[in-house]
């Protein structure tokens, strides 16, 4: 039976450094080649799926959390926040001082304080762990300079997918009470970000509703598919396949409801997984 995979980016896809290993790119262009189909299924928006990902060669993109949908090429589904909110929302990180970003497909569009916010974390993070803080300034250095490419660019507040943000001024279930009603948040996306960021998005798209909208379009069941993931966002994901493969860096919760455990992302994991089921 064919399948179709579907791949988280960051801690799965990509390794602790943001590169895709070349073991993975090998193994996911071979089980292309037995007649499989593969999809990115992640949080981040078109413009922070670089080329350097895109080569690997995927049959269709879910971005942005669910809200961007991309199946051979053909843009099939987009789904933005309603302005006002989105309004409502900066107002209050302005008056909190909150970093943030503004994803569309179009660019990201940073705060003032959004690189400086991110450093602050990065600090506690190396304080914490001992990890040099230039080293984890180099992990985001792709980050940033997608940031800089969009500094003098005009925002179109129509047409944002979600908004990513760096806190550590109030509780991120200060957020939550706040815009939980009419948005969707996750907690804690992104490590270097600290505890108490994380990321908003329109009610109703999640990972789990886009595979199944993906699935409906190409004629396929969740018994064709497979996922590798490693956050907690990706539980709806592995809610929404038949088989889900956690990566050994994963998150605690998501490796609970996970089929099968593989090798960290720095480690082969993605193509061990793939080898030792068969599937290549």
């Amino acid at each position: 039976m064919k399948k179709i995979a579907f791949f988280d980016i960051d801690g799965t896809l990509c390794d602790s450094s943001g590169q895709v290993l070349a073991s993975s790119k090998e193994s996911i262009r071979a089980f292309r080649d037995k007649g499989n189909l593969t999809c990115i299924c992640t949080g981040r928006s078109k413009p922070e799926i670089l080329d350097s990902i895109l080569e690997v060669g995927f049959d269709g993109i879910i971005g942005a959390g669910g809200g961007y949908i991309v199946i051979n090429d053909e843009v099939v589904k987009h789904q933005t926040m309603d302005e006002k909110i989105v309004n409502a929302i900066l107002t209050y990180f302005k008056e909190n001082d909150i970093g943030y970003y503004l994803e569309t497909n179009d660019g990201l569009f940073g705060s003032d304080n959004c690189v400086q916010k991110i450093r602050e974390e990065m600090k506690t993070i190396s304080k914490n762990t001992g990890e040099p803080f230039d080293d984890l300034v180099n992990k985001m250095a792709w980050f940033e300079d997608v940031l800089k490419s969009h500094k003098h660019d005009e925002v179109d507040y129509k047409t944002v997918n979600k908004i990513s943000f760096i806190n550590n001024t109030v509780s991120f279930s200060d957020i939550a009470e706040k815009f939980g009603d009419k948005c969707y948040l996750y907690h804690s996306t992104v490590e270097l970000f600290g505890p108490q960021s994380g990321e908003i998005a329109v009610k109703g798209v999640d990972k789990k509703n886009a595979i199944e909208f993906v699935l409906e379009k190409l004629g396929m069941i969740k018994e064709q598919t497979i996922a590798f993931g490693d956050g907690d966002n990706d539980i709806v994901m592995f809610e929404a396949v038949d088989y889900g493969i956690a990566m050994d860096n994963a998150t605690d919760n998501l490796k609970k409801i996970a089929s099968e455990i593989t090798d960290r992302a720095d480690d082969d994991g993605i193509a061990n997984s793939l080898k030792r089921n068969g599937w290549i």
